[in-house]
C-alpha cells in the first residue's frame, strides 16, 4: 500500500474516534456543568435543586378605628356637682363612666374641649376656666387628642390659651388647634403603624373695627399667630392656610388626614351653606374625615365624594354601583397599582355637646342634651398606600343630670343595647327622656348611620 493510501485509512480512522469520543466529551462536559449550575443556584435563592426565588409575603392590611365628640363643657352647676368640700378637689371621672369603654377601645379618639384651664379660680359661662383634674379625666375616659380650636379658646386671654396647653399635655394628650411659638400647626401621630394627621380649625366672630375677633372680643396679634381660624370675610384666604396644613402634615408624613372644625349656628339641626361649601373645600384638599362641633345640637352625617380630577359631590358620581362601589373601585386600583379613582370623605356636621348643662331646663331644648360618639372605620391598605375602605356610623349619647345625695349629678349616658338596663337612669327615672333622645338622633341621622349597639327602631 502506498503512501496515499496508508493517509486516507489513518484519516478515516481518525474520523471515526471522533464520532465516538466527541458525543462522549460533550456528554462528561454537561455532567460537570450541572453541579456549577445548581450550586450557583443554590448561593442565589437559597433553596435545593431548581428551586425558584419566591414571591414576597403581601403586607397585610391595616384595621383602624376613630372616634370622635363634640363639645365638652363645664359650667358653673357641672363644677358646683363636681367638688368635693372634704377634700376642696373636684373630679370629673363619673361623668364618663357608661362610655369610658367605647372611647377608650378606639385605635385614636378626639375630643373637642370648650373650655380653658387658666388656673385659679373655675368659672362657667361666660369665661370658662376648668379645673385641671378635668384634664385628667379627659384622659383617664379614653381621649388621645384634644382639640382646643373653638371660640371659647380665649376665654381667659393669651396666657389662658398656653396654660391650657400645657394642662392637657401633662394630662397625656395631643393638642391641635392652637400652639406654643414655634410649634407646627397640626399633628401627625403613629397609629398601628400608620401616620395620622390632624388639623383643627375654628371660626371667628365678626370683625369689630378691621380687628379680627374670638367671641366677640379683639384677638392680640400674639394670639392671633398660634391659633388656627378663619374668617368669614377672608374665608379663601384663611382656608389657604388649612390647605398648606394638609399638605405639611402630608409631607411630614401624614397617610391619613383628619380635619376638624369648629363652625356653623348655634341650636340649628342642619348645616348652613357655609358648612357645605367649606366641608367640599376641606375634601377636596385632602382630608379624608371631617368631624365638626359648635351649634351644641347635632346636625346630620353623609358622604362627600371626591373624584381624581378634584370635584367633590354629595352624591357618588354616575350611578349608585360607582358610588357606593368606592371601596371595590379602591380595591380594583390597589390590584392595579394605582390610586382610587374616587374618596369617600364621612363628613359629621355636627357631634353636639357631649357633656354640658344646657338642656331642656335650662334653655328649653332638649336636643343640646344629645351627643354622639362619631366612629370611623378604616381599612389602610399597605401595598397600595392608600385607603382600601371607609366605613361611619353613630352611637348616640344623652346626658342625664338629676338630683341625689345633696347635688347634682352628670352622666353621659350611651344609647346602647344596654339602655334599659341603665343603673343610673333607674336611680334618676329618666329612662324614657333618654329613649326620646335616642328616636331624635335616629330620626335625624337615619338607620343607615346608627351604630350597630343601639337598639333597633320601636324596641
Amino acid at each position: 500500500m502506498g503512501l496515499e493510501g496508508r493517509r486516507t485509512r489513518g484519516k478515516a480512522a481518525k474520523t471515526g474516534l471522533l464520532r465516538i469520543v466527541l458525543p462522549l466529551m460533550i456528554l462528561a462536559a454537561g455532567a460537570l456543568a450541572i453541579p456549577l449550575f445548581v450550586h450557583s443556584e443554590r448561593e442565589i435563592t437559597g433553596g435545593g435543586p431548581g428551586t425558584l426565588p419566591s414571591e414576597p409575603e403581601p403586607l397585610p392590611p391595616i384595621e383602624l378605628s376613630f372616634t370622635c365628640v363634640g363639645d365638652i363643657m363645664a359650667h358653673s352647676t357641672q363644677l358646683t356637682a363636681q367638688y368635693d368640700s372634704g377634700t376642696g378637689t373636684y373630679d370629673f371621672t363619673n361623668n364618663y363612666i357608661y362610655v369610658k369603654d367605647y372611647i377608650s377601645q378606639a385605635d385614636l379618639a378626639l375630643c373637642n374641649v370648650e373650655t380653658t384651664f387658666a388656673g385659679g379660680t373655675p368659672t362657667g359661662y361666660p369665661a370658662f376656666n376648668s379645673p385641671d383634674s378635668m384634664a385628667t379625666a379627659m384622659k383617664d375616659a379614653g381621649f388621645d387628642v384634644a382639640l382646643t380650636s373653638n371660640n371659647h379658646m380665649l376665654d381667659r386671654g393669651f396666657n389662658g390659651m398656653q396654660r391650657t396647653l400645657d394642662v392637657l399635655r401633662e394630662a397625656g394628650m395631643i393638642t391641635v388647634g392652637s400652639r406654643k411659638d414655634g410649634e407646627k400647626r397640626y399633628a401627625v401621630t403613629d397609629v398601628k403603624g400608620v401616620k395620622v394627621g390632624v388639623v383643627a380649625y375654628t371660626y371667628e366672630t365678626t370683625g369689630v373695627n378691621g380687628q379680627r375677633t374670638m367671641n366677640g372680643s379683639a384677638m392680640s396679634n400674639e394670639s392671633k399667630a398660634l391659633i388656627n381660624s378663619f374668617a368669614y370675610p377672608k374665608l379663601d384666604e384663611d382656608l389657604a392656610y388649612l390647605k398648606q396644613d394638609i399638605d405639611d402634615a402630608r409631607a411630614e408624613g401624614a397617610q391619613i388626614v383628619i380635619v376638624y372644625l369648629h363652625w356653623g349656628e348655634e341650636y340649628q339641626r342642619s348645616p348652613n351653606d357655609w358648612q357645605q361649601s367649606i366641608a367640599a373645600s376641606v375634601a377636596g384638599y385632602g382630608a379624608d374625615i371631617i368631624f365638626a362641633s359648635h351649634t351644641h345640637v347635632l346636625q346630620p352625617v353623609e358622604y362627600l365624594y371626591v373624584t381624581a380630577d378634584g370635584t367633590v359631590s354629595h352624591e357618588p358620581p354616575e350611578d349608585d354601583a360607582a358610588a357606593d362601589d368606592a371601596v371595590a373601585e379602591e380595591d380594583d386600583a390597589a390590584a392595579d397599582g394605582a390610586v382610587a379613582e374616587v374618596r369617600k370623605v364621612p363628613v359629621f356636621y355636627s357631634m353636639g355637646n357631649f357633656i354640658s348643662n344646657q338642656r331642656a331646663e335650662t334653655l328649653d331644648n332638649r336636643y343640646t342634651e344629645q351627643g354622639m360618639l362619631a366612629n370611623v372605620a378604616v381599612t389602610w391598605d399597605q401595598e397600595t398606600g392608600t385607603i382600601s375602605q371607609i366605613s361611619m356610623d353613630v352611637l348616640p349619647t344623652w346626658v342625664d343630670r338629676f338630683k341625689a345625695d345633696g347635688k347634682q349629678n352628670y352622666y353621659i349616658i350611651p344609647l346602647d343595647n344596654a339602655l334599659n338596663s341603665n343603673e343610673t337612669l333607674a336611680r334618676s327615672g329618666h329612662l324614657s327622656r333618654a329613649r326620646q333622645a335616642l328616636e331624635d338622633v335616629r330620626k335625624l341621622i337615619g338607620d343607615e348611620f346608627m351604630s350597630l349597639s343601639c337598639p333597633p327602631a320601636g324596641s
